[in-house]
């Protein structure tokens, strides 16, 4: 006999990972048709079968669940390519790729309402890349000199990514990107005086 008792909490649980994970499915598919993130709440959620309140439940806003989209298409998509050593042309083309292939969201999320949080959130994911390379470089740094140029990578790579998928050729040259990378990664470690570290074949 149904008393109406809630489900058990793993019911629940699933219930809420599939709307979360409808919701975002949806910011990427919509973003990525249109090419615009000029859209409202109640498209977003309808697009994921869900309703404006689940959204505002999981996401605060719009905005939100636009930036929460990102960072879970990096981190589901990219971040697990990403090599565990620090061999630069891997994880040059790794990401190079990935936001190329990812275009269609990313290109209209940078230059939309909620561009610089976007952008800010998303590179912020790399930042143990950063610091592990800044290491290596200028190791005889303290902690918190070698945070601070850490964050300058970031900042960098940053703006280098947000031109190229904004304002960059159609289709993107990832494989060109990431030689631009590899580029600036050489001249940095030519500028410290040291011989860098030795570039892999694109494992391709």
């Amino acid at each position: 006999m149904d008393f109406g008792l809630p489900p058990p909490p793993e019911v629940r649980d699933r219930r809420v990972q599939r709307s979360r994970a409808a919701l975002l499915s949806a910011a990427v598919r919509l973003v990525g048709e249109r090419g615009t993130t000029a859209l409202s709440a109640t498209e977003l959620a309808e697009a994921a079968d869900v309703s404006r309140r689940v959204l505002y439940l999981h996401f605060g806003d719009r905005d939100g669940l636009l930036i929460a989209a990102a960072v879970e298409l990096v981190t589901r998509e990219l971040l697990p390519q990403l090599p565990p050593n620090l061999d630069d042309t891997r994880t040059a083309l790794a990401v190079s790729r990935h936001f190329a292939e990812r275009r269609p969201f990313y290109r209209p999320l940078l230059t939309g309402s909620c561009a610089y949080a976007a952008i800010r959130t998303v590179v912020s994911l790399f930042r143990p890349h950063s610091l592990a390379g800044a290491r290596e470089l200028f190791g005889d740094l303290d902690d918190r000199a070698v945070g601070e140029v850490a964050d300058f990578f970031t900042g960098a790579m940053a703006m280098a990514l947000t031109e190229w998928l904004v304002d960059g050729p159609t289709p993107p040259d990832p494989d060109g990107f990431a030689e631009r990378l590899l580029r600036i990664q050489s001249l940095l470690a030519g500028a410290r005086g040291g011989p860098g570290r030795s570039h892999t074949e694109d494992p391709a």
